[in-house]
């Protein structure tokens, strides 16, 4: 249950720089590149992927990774939000794009990353402030995505009243560490979670629900059937054998909760 332990931990604050951009290239109809963006003085690498053609009206959606740091996989995340119509940005939240192979290495940069709400704040923000700065994004339509470790970031960014439109996590961590307060939730929530998910318990879910509608907060919570922690990610399976612990790709679940991610962002972003 160490393992567990930091995924379910918490998140940041606000203390950001500028971005330096690098690289540009096509990927299909998509324009990518890697944007810069520091934080106390440390380098973090942002993933920018946006349609071909875009005006000043685009909105845009940040992509927050899982806790092994930012792979591949948030960037392909990026490029199919992109495909939408979004401009999108996968972020950094350990610095230096760094990566880790094992899950106790994993937690313990999760760990850190999430230790308290003002750190969750600042390398969010940083991020959400490199994002706008993108050529063609609608800075008043911002939302975020996250994946385990991303989904409760981006919750409690939503918590923390960050202006956001909406927020949507996938097999998130629910306890974070910003308590949310009545009118202060700006950000509508979909929360996704798999209803087989051993690391997130009953008592967790009851108390986010009971915590978002003593907030008076506009949220949705979905527990999809049969689907472990990791639900979304292809390579959860290998990962969950390789480490023996409970995460496992479910293409059912993945496909209807990026489903309902499109339908729920369509309508927030109105």
């Amino acid at each position: 249950m160490k393992l567990i332990a930091a995924l379910v931990l918490t998140l940041f604050t606000i203390s950001c720089s500028s971005g330096s951009k690098s690289n540009s290239m096509l990927s299909g109809e998509v324009l990518t590149e890697e944007v810069e963006y520091t934080i106390d003085g440390k380098k973090h690498l942002g993933f920018v992927a946006k349609p071909m053609n875009v005006d000043e009206s685009t909105p845009a959606v940040l992509v927050v990774h899982e806790w092994w740091g930012q792979t591949d996989y948030p960037r392909r995340r990026a490029i199919m939000l992109a495909k939408l119509g979004y401009v999108a940005m996968a972020t950094d939240m350990y610095g230096d794009r760094k990566i880790l192979e094992h899950p106790k290495d994993a937690g313990k940069f999760a760990g850190q990353a999430m230790k308290d709400s003002k750190t969750v704040a600042s390398r969010f923000t940083a991020a959400m402030e490199t994002l706008k700065k993108v050529k063609g994004v609608n800075a008043e339509k911002i939302a975020a995505i996250g994946y385990c470790f991303g989904g409760g970031v981006v919750i409690d960014a939503a918590k923390q009243g960050l202006p956001l439109k909406a927020i949507v996590s996938f097999h998130g961590s629910l306890d974070t560490p910003t308590k949310a307060k009545k009118g202060e939730v700006k950000a509508r929530l979909l929360v996704i979670n798999g209803a087989d998910d051993s690391f997130i318990k009953e008592s967790s879910i009851q108390n986010f629900k009971s915590a978002m509608t003593k907030a008076s907060a506009d949220f949705k919570f979905v527990n999809l059937e049969g689907a472990l922690h990791g639900f979304s990610n292809p390579d959860a399976t290998l990962n969950g054998k390789k480490f023996g612990i409970p995460l496992a790709y479910n293409e059912q679940a993945d496909q209807q909760s990026w489903q309902m991610m499109q339908e729920f962002l369509a309508e927030s972003f109105k």
